[in-house]
């Protein structure tokens, strides 16, 4: 015997009466609407008649001896009952690619030095994984990412404790802790040092720098090294500050997300730093915000990229 219901499955009532009316009018029988649906005939007579009462009474079928046949009323309301049902359709598609991690949209920031290889190397996995998912990216500092994500504009960020933003406001998950390096001509006396150096050993240098004063900065690594670093150019760029160190106007420090993308004519130092690290990397989240499958995902492939980031040698 086919399986049958006394009554339609739980669901928004208007939408039980509008599948009950496309069925029939498709059928033009309740008994056959009724195999259909799984239901009892009788079930989905009461759907039609509460529907039709809902709009104001008009009948939506003729009942016939043989069947039944939409009226003038029914033929009005079929295109309007079929757009219904095929958006919540569509909805429910998009609600469970939402659930499983195969749609929707994913929006994230991330300051520069993350795209020379950790973010790229996320990306390609996520994309991969969830090809669905529509993903926007912004380039920024941490302070101005952190009040995209505030706004809404973000649903996730990159972001490092560089400049002492306030982070502790945010859901931090941890990607790495950041070792430093220092960036030299390839002709430096340094050059061919044997293992990480200290920076007091650089502390006469000449200093190629994202700003004038060292706080907030990666030079703040000197401050703790105990000099103060005389920054001789202003230079924002990291390819440009490549260029710098290479022609001999001075020494840069470098994070080990920039370091994998040197110049031949550029040695790169390790530096020993004995206090805390450079700086920590972290995605970071609204407080108190649930995350998606998919932020979910690309958190889990940004941390498989953190952990294949190279280390290079001195």
């Amino acid at each position: 015997m086919p399986n049958t219901h006394q009554q339609p499955p739980d669901a928004d009532l208007s939408t039980v009466w509008l599948r009950a009316f496309l069925e029939v009018s498709r059928y033009g029988s309740f008994t056959v609407a009724a195999r259909a649906l799984g239901w009892t005939q009788s079930a989905v007579s009461r759907q039609i008649s509460s529907l039709e009462a809902e709009l104001g009474g008009a009948p939506l079928f003729d009942r016939l001896p043989r069947g039944v046949r939409l009226t003038e009323a029914g033929r009005v309301l079929v295109p309007y009952a079929e757009s219904v049902v095929e958006a919540l359709r569509g909805a429910g598609r998009e609600l469970a690619a939402l659930r499983e991690g195969t749609g929707g949209r994913l929006r994230f920031g991330a300051f520069a030095t993350a795209d020379a290889a950790l973010v790229p190397h996320a990306l390609a996995a996520f994309h991969a994984r969830s090809p669905g998912v529509r993903v926007t990216r912004e380039e920024g500092f941490t302070p101005a990412l952190l009040e995209r994500l505030t706004a809404g504009h973000l649903d996730l960020a990159v972001v490092s404790t560089t400049g002492h933003a306030p982070l502790e406001a945010y859901t931090l998950h941890h990607l790495l802790d950041e070792s430093l390096y220092v960036a030299v001509p390839a002709a430096h006396p340094l050059a061919g040092h044997p293992g990480p150096v200290r920076l007091g050993r650089l502390a006469d240098a000449e200093w190629i720098s994202g700003g004038t004063r060292p706080e907030g900065t990666l030079l703040d690594a000197a401050l703790r090294a105990g000099f103060r670093p005389r920054v001789a150019h202003v230079v924002g760029e990291w390819t440009a500050k490549q260029g710098y160190v290479a022609a001999g106007l001075g020494v840069a420090l470098v994070p080990a997300l920039a370091a994998t993308a040197v110049r031949p004519d550029v040695a790169l130092l390790p530096v020993l730093d004995d206090g805390a690290p450079a700086r920590a990397v972290y995605a970071a989240t609204v407080r108190g915000r649930a995350l998606t499958r998919a932020e979910e995902g690309f958190v889990a492939a940004l941390r498989e990229a953190a952990s294949a980031v190279p280390r290079p040698m001195a």
